[in-house]
């Protein structure tokens, strides 16, 4: 039996297949290129227990016949590969496709491999957020994020549109004979990274923080999970758990500011901002900041959302690292390696 990781250079790809290995398992690694240390050196530098075997092999989700060589005979597949970009000049092209066309093409090889019997897609919780909810929200995996725009929301729509095609696709086969599939929808993911390539996605944030890009911090919750915790639900839920569950993987939330206070604490020789800006100025400074918009900073900042992430406590025997923990987790490989 081999495991095939698509994504495996990325934060939670490499993870997925740290977990593997630590239980001895077989698996081939995607990675888009072979030669650049960035993306590679660290998988192949993890420890491998008895039995466990890793294969590196070049796969760009673009080209099909690539895509179907890399999924080509393998029993399980983990299909973590995607762009986590939020914005973009060129959405369609630089968020949507990737998801989209990626996903398309990977099942494309799935059919024509003919050995998948089980699959474990990594979704996210922007295929569930709506773009508008009330203070206090309490969201499930009832929810879609159906409403999501090319213009106000292409990372949504990109994670939205990727797991309907794939779970479209699942109910069209023979209940019978086709593989099991299973949605890990993660929130923003903490937790050591293993290459500076993690620091884009949901790191980007804390990067925000440890470089002191802002003077204050904005009036912002964060859910919390760890990358850790996340490999495991997506190892446990190719056995674990529903055939066609949707899983949200959400430990807890912390303030923006709270997590530089806490940074602050654990790393006092490093200057801190600890200040948090008052919502009208984060309003008006949103004007003039080249990644958020004002649509945005007012759909978000001081308004609390909360996921229930209790089926994945319940059927996958999902246990949370505390955000905190996590938090704190992540920032000794950053300032160990100056990856600031």
């Amino acid at each position: 039996m081999v495991t095939v990781v698509t994504g495996a250079s990325g934060y939670i790809g490499s993870h997925v297949v740290a977990n593997l290995l630590a239980r001895g398992e077989s698996v081939r690694a995607t990675v888009r290129d072979v030669a650049d240390p960035e993306r590679v050196d660290h998988l192949r530098n993890l420890p491998i227990a008895e039995g466990g075997v890793l294969e590196v092999v070049k796969m760009d989700l673009f080209n099909p016949n690539s895509v179907d060589s890399a999924i080509a005979g393998c029993s399980d597949l983990i299909h973590t590969a995607a762009t986590v970009v939020v914005r973009s000049k060129d959405p369609q092209r630089k968020i949507v496709d990737p998801s989209v066309i990626g996903t398309q093409n990977v099942i494309s090889a799935v059919e024509k491999s003919g050995t998948i019997k089980r699959i474990v897609h990594t979704s996210s919780t922007a295929a569930i957020r709506p773009m508008d909810w009330k203070d206090g929200t309490v969201l499930t995996t009832d929810t879609w994020a159906d409403d999501a725009t090319l213009e106000e929301n292409p990372y949504g729509l990109a994670k939205v549109s990727a797991e309907r095609l794939i779970r479209d696709w699942h109910s069209s086969l023979d209940e019978e004979t086709r593989p099991r599939l299973v949605t890990i929808h993660p929130c923003m993911v903490f937790g050591p990274p293993m290459s500076p390539r993690h620091l884009r996605g949901s790191l980007a944030i804390l990067m925000a923080i440890v470089r002191r890009e802002v003077p204050l911090n904005l009036p912002m919750q964060i859910n919390i999970v760890d990358v850790r915790d996340v490999a495991e639900a997506h190892v446990r839920a190719l056995t674990e758990g529903e055939d066609m569950g949707r899983y949200l993987t959400v430990s807890g939330e912390m303030m923006m500011n709270d997590i530089a206070k806490s940074l602050k604490v654990a790393h006092p020789e490093r200057k801190w901002a600890t200040w948090e800006a008052p919502y009208w100025l984060a309003i008006i400074a949103s004007f003039f900041h080249p990644k958020i918009d004002v649509a945005w900073a007012r759909r978000h900042l001081r308004k609390k959302l909360y996921w229930d992430a209790s089926p994945a406590e319940e059927e996958l025997r999902m246990e949370w690292r505390e955000p905190l923990d996590s938090i704190l987790d992540t920032t000794p490989p950053i300032l160990e390696n100056e990856w600031f």
